[in-house]
């Protein structure tokens, strides 16, 4: 069973990795081909959420990666609408894995992405999520838990769904109300066409195989189970292949797309995704595939992430390309981490006295 499950997460991967290599080569920016945090960050600039003029463009990745998890739990019976467990808990977490990926520049699946780019700040990044990951797991030996969700009805399962066909739609027939980037990252993508379809293959793939970084690395510590870990792994060696073959791939720490080589927040900004990640039970990706299911958490969680973004923008705390954070996003940052282990301490000391 394990060996079938590998199989499929192997295939998932590869699709992803080619995707992203392929969505690259019609105009994405370098090395992000798919990433969770940025296109979060670009769709809330575009919406008006936040006035940073080089990252403002409605990715449809984003959008085809919860429809597509949507219309398949739906077809296979997996849709099931439950949520209420800690919401707003949720919300500031999710807030605070978005800041730290804005201060690494990429989510999980991004990290992997400029690792088979050859950007070795990624490498940097991997052992810092693989940390808080770490420190994660220790709270869930102590007990933490965020609470139990319950059975919820169909309309709160699909506000999130239905909401990003709202904006699709408004985006094709209104682009006047939206934003649009003129030079930077939010200038730089795909046809519409391609990006929504690769965003729905995505979510249909990473629907039925539950593909999750977080997870992965979580149950690697946990249960020595290497199961989940290997989407990953073919993710990257996709990657690597296409851009060996595409001549894009460059092995190194200066002059990676949209990245920067200041380590201690390439680590620390990545520490905090992977502690925050363990705390929400998935990593940016696998909170987009749960609220297209129905997880109305999941849901709190991505809405956290967006705003998260927009006030990374708004108050100067991400990261700059080849420059890395300011001193407002180096104290956001930590303080940030800090209330992620006051949280974890906080909930596992309630779920010990229960």
């Amino acid at each position: 069973m394990r060996i079938a499950e590998k199989g499929k997460l192997a295939i998932t991967g590869a699709v992803i990795g080619v995707a992203a290599v392929v969505l690259t080569i019609l105009g994405n920016p370098g090395n992000m081909g798919f990433c969770i945090a940025c296109f979060l960050r670009d769709t809330a600039g575009a919406m008006h959420l936040h006035t940073a003029s080089i990252v403002e463009y409605v990715r449809p990745e984003i959008i085809g990666i919860i429809l597509g998890s949507f219309s398949l739990s739906v077809i296979s019976g997996d849709f099931r609408p439950k949520g209420g467990s800690s919401p707003m808990l949720r919300f500031v977490i999710g807030f605070i894995v978005m800041l730290g990926a804005l201060v690494f520049l990429g989510c999980p699946l991004r990290m992997v992405i400029r690792l088979g780019g050859g950007d070795l700040n990624a490498l940097v990044g991997l052992v810092g999520f693989s940390a808080g990951i770490g420190i994660g797991c220790i709270f869930l030996n102590m007990g933490f838990s965020l609470g139990r969700a319950e059975k919820q009805s169909g309309v709160e399962g699909v506000v999130l769904p239905f909401s990003t066909v709202i904006l699709f739609v408004l985006f094709l027939a209104f682009p006047s109300l939206f934003l649009f980037s003129e030079s930077g990252p939010g200038s730089m993508h795909a046809p519409v066409a391609a990006a929504l379809l690769a965003g729905l293959v995505v979510g249909a793939l990473a629907e039925r195989t539950r593909l999750c970084m977080a997870g992965g690395i979580r149950d690697m510590i946990l249960i020595k189970d290497f199961t989940l870990i290997t989407g990953f792994a073919a993710i990257f060696i996709a990657v690597l292949v296409g851009n060996l073959i595409n001549g894009s791939f460059s092995l190194g720490f200066d002059n990676q797309s949209v990245s920067h080589s200041m380590h201690i927040w390439n680590f620390l900004g990545m520490f905090a995704v992977g502690l925050g990640s363990v705390m929400l039970g998935g990593c940016p990706l696998r909170q987009l595939i749960l609220a297209g299911e129905g997880s109305t958490d999941s849901a709190m969680a991505v809405l956290g992430m967006i705003a998260g973004s927009a006030f990374a923008h708004n108050f100067s705390l991400a990261s700059s390309a080849g420059t890395g954070p300011g001193t407002n996003g180096k104290v956001a940052l930590v303080a940030s981490i800090i209330i992620l282990l006051a949280i974890a301490a906080g909930m596992t000391a309630k779920r010990r006295k229960s």
